[in-house]
């Protein structure tokens, strides 16, 4: 039978107590198996997309710490230097000591904040000091955040002797099951493709000692609850938890308090708000204005350099993605029907500037990290407010202003 709550196995250092919080199971298996939200408009108020852009003091950071001041290994300290970084972003500055320590944390900062260093750079360090086969377990709700994270671990691990292997959707189970085989010290992957392994009892979750919800308020959803309910209710030797995203779902707050235990909370957004420098807009179409042509003169614009464009479903991507290859904007698609293969080439083509526009559903709202976005395009105006939060966080990064802009 799949477990309804969570068995915490945090060592109770960290508090009086160690029982878990009398959250009631049966309270939260009811909440979640309500019946499929009926298809809706969205009913954002435009208003809540319009804001100037401002440089603020959370974008000038500076820590008052260095990564050589820090209680980490030698070897790791080389690495972090190599990729370039002297000092910790805020999200880190304020939270890899807490996981040094071995606490639990939930942690909320915007999109290109460091939060993925943020909780590799501990790992690391554990996994110096115990090479431990399958220590780490990392679920992202997206095949390219999965890639992303493991690109960083395997930069960061260059030459430690420390291995990762990523699992996603769209790849060949067989290679896969190879792979898992051959042992890594940290597993990274999307919660389907982490099932179907283990059902083949190929991987064993209550191997692993660490646990890790990249864009968490996504896992715990609707998409993907259940699977993450069942995978992290069979990791029955788990002690440290690590929650992150760029948004906190309130709605969720008793699921969290279910994986985490005496928590240390840091959030350096208010989870609830867009970064400050991006500049953001609507687009009013008049009435009988031919909404494709308004956003075709617009890319054809210098301004527009490089630009990913969403909308809402996956046969709605490929349309307009032809629409706009047939009127000479090079462009290329990310959705949920397109092969893993497909995916990451049209990623890397955006990335070389080979095409100016990716079209795309939700996915590309999380795990793609092309620091020169110059503008994100809605092409309707987003379900809800965190998905648009997400998507308007592929543009603006590192200390850069983006636009954002949304037809209404």
């Amino acid at each position: 039978m799949q477990q309804t709550t969570f068995k915490k196995n945090k060592p109770s250092r960290n508090s009086n107590s160690s029982a878990p919080n009398g959250n009631n199971g049966g309270g939260f298996k009811k909440r979640f198996n309500a019946s499929p939200r009926a298809k809706k408009t969205s009913n954002l108020d435009p208003n809540l997309l319009i804001k100037a852009a401002s440089i603020t003091e959370a974008v000038d950071f500076r820590s008052n710490i260095e990564f050589d001041s820090l209680p980490i290994s030698d070897a790791l300290k080389k690495s972090i230097k190599a990729k370039g970084f002297t000092r910790p972003t805020e999200i880190q500055d304020k939270t890899i000591q807490a996981l040094l320590d071995g606490r639990d944390l939930l942690g909320i900062a915007q999109t290109g904040s460091g939060k993925t260093g943020a909780f590799l750079i501990p790992i690391i360090e554990q996994l110096l000091h115990n090479k431990r086969k399958s220590f780490a377990l990392i679920m992202v709700p997206t095949r390219e955040l999965a890639s992303q994270v493991e690109d960083e671990f395997r930069s960061l691990t260059k030459g430690l002797g420390l291995f990762s292997s990523c699992f996603i959707g769209g790849t060949n189970i067989n290679t896969d099951i190879k792979n898992l085989r051959q042992g890594a010290h940290v597993i990274i992957g999307t919660p389907g493709r982490l099932l179907d392994l283990s059902n083949r009892n190929e991987l064993r979750f209550n191997s692993f000692n660490t646990l890790v919800l990249d864009e968490f308020d996504r896992m715990l959803d609707m998409g993907f609850v259940h699977d993450v309910k069942n995978i992290i209710g069979k990791m029955t030797n788990r002690k440290h938890n690590l929650l992150f995203s760029a948004t906190l779902d309130n709605t969720q707050r008793t699921l969290i308090d279910q994986i985490l235990s005496n928590p240390v909370t840091v959030q350096i957004s208010s989870g609830q708000s867009t970064g400050d420098n991006i500049e953001q807009d609507i687009i009013r179409l008049q009435h009988g204005q031919d909404k494709f042509e308004v956003l075709k003169n617009m890319l054809e614009t210098e301004e527009f350099e490089k630009v990913i464009l969403f909308e809402e479903t996956k046969h709605k991507v490929s349309k307009l993605c032809q629409q706009l290859n047939l009127a000479g904007v090079k462009s290329d698609q990310i959705h949920g029907n397109k092969s893993q293969n497909a995916r990451q080439n049209a990623l890397n083509a955006f990335k070389r500037g080979e095409v100016k526009v990716l079209v795309a559903t939700d996915v590309a709202a999380r795990g793609i990290d092309v620091s020169d976005v110059t503008h994100v395009i809605n092409y309707q105006v987003p379900m809800t407010f965190d998905s648009y939060i997400h998507r308007i966080g592929r543009t603006g990064r590192a200390g850069k202003t983006g636009k954002a802009l949304t037809f209404v």
